[in-house]
């Protein structure tokens, strides 16, 4: 089957392709002068999280008053997500899928849900306010909240008086 009928051959996808087939070969970590095999090539922390972030949509929706971010988490319980704000305008969204145990000698025959880490980030605007945003997960469904802060009240004009020396 030819790959480029079906889109896969746009660059977007050969880029997310090298960093899977990235992610099987051994990679060298961040500063370590030690290593004889140096590559300059993605670290495999950034390759996790490609991969996390990638594997992660989300809807992003702004209303008069606040931004609103959807994520499907299905079958994962409050305790299985973070959301945290970095560097003061970042929002995080992670956590870690796990796979069911098996139980009464069952296995697996085929695994198509998703398991592992998944993360997004999404960089905030200036007026977002970090200290009002909240998170409810419902059905499955992840609602991340963040309220906008007012616009800045005009300063009116301060008249300075002129004193004759």
């Amino acid at each position: 089957m030819d790959l480029r009928m079906v889109g896969f051959d746009s660059p977007l996808f050969h880029a997310l392709q090298h960093l899977v087939d990235a992610s099987d070969e051994p990679l060298s970590a961040a500063g370590d002068n030690n290593n004889h095999n140096k590559s300059s090539g993605p670290t495999r922390t950034y390759v996790r999280d490609a991969k996390a972030m990638a594997s992660t949509p989300a809807d992003v929706k702004e209303y008069p008053n606040s931004y609103v971010f959807i994520i499907d988490m299905p079958g994962l319980k409050s305790g299985d997500i973070q959301v945290q704000v970095e560097d003061d305008n970042v929002l995080l969204i992670s956590g870690e899928r796990k796979r069911e145990e098996e139980k009464d000698g069952a296995k697996y025959v085929r695994m198509e849900r998703r398991v592992g880490k998944f993360m997004r980030k999404f960089v905030l605007p200036e007026n977002a306010d970090t200290d009002g945003i909240t998170a409810v997960c419902h059905d499955g469904v992840l609602t991340v909240t963040v309220k906008k802060l007012p616009p800045p009240v005009p300063k009116k004009p301060k008249t300075i008086q002129v004193n004759v020396a």
